[in-house]
């Protein structure tokens, strides 16, 4: 059975690394939204907000691809808090060693878990965040997705 999962991550900087990993096919993730369809969803804050909250239901998991900037943008930090709110398992995956045909590699970005603290039960918990290999993140990624949102399932 593929895992549900939602991707949050900078459309802007990173949408073709982004593409990489959902053409493995390993989950079901959310699919790209039209540029149409998101120029009319972003209209309005709450327009965002209504589709990010849709989009996440029927979800198991958070899957914040994490790019040079992912971790500044205000939607991101939004889809993080609601995802956690809802029960889902949170897991962040560094993507900027995917060469992206248009900007090549990136650059390290900021860990987005790290502003916010998260506790269930009085426990803290700290979401699992996978940094890919150096000399194969594409393989690294496409081997342990699966694993990697397992584990963050269990937490």
């Amino acid at each position: 059975m593929k895992r549900k999962v939602f991707y949050s991550f900078h459309f802007d900087n990173d949408v073709m690394r982004v593409q990489q990993i959902r053409n493995m096919g390993l989950l079901e993730g959310d699919e790209p939204v039209s540029p149409n369809t998101w120029e009319q969803i972003k209209r309005t804050d709450q327009g965002v907000k209504n589709w990010i909250d849709s989009n996440l239901n029927g979800k198991s998991c958070l899957v914040v691809l994490i790019g040079s900037q992912t971790a500044n943008r205000p939607w991101v930090q939004y889809e993080l808090k609601r995802a956690w709110e809802q029960g889902k398992a949170l897991v962040g995956i560094y993507i900027h060693r995917l060469n992206c045909p248009r900007n090549g590699y990136g650059i390290k970005g900021a860990n987005p878990f790290d502003q916010f603290n998260f506790t269930r039960h009085g426990r803290i918990i700290k979401p699992l965040v996978y940094d890919p290999s150096y000399n194969d993140a594409y393989l690294d990624i496409k081997n342990n997705l699966s694993n990697w949102i397992e584990n963050a399932i269990k937490q």
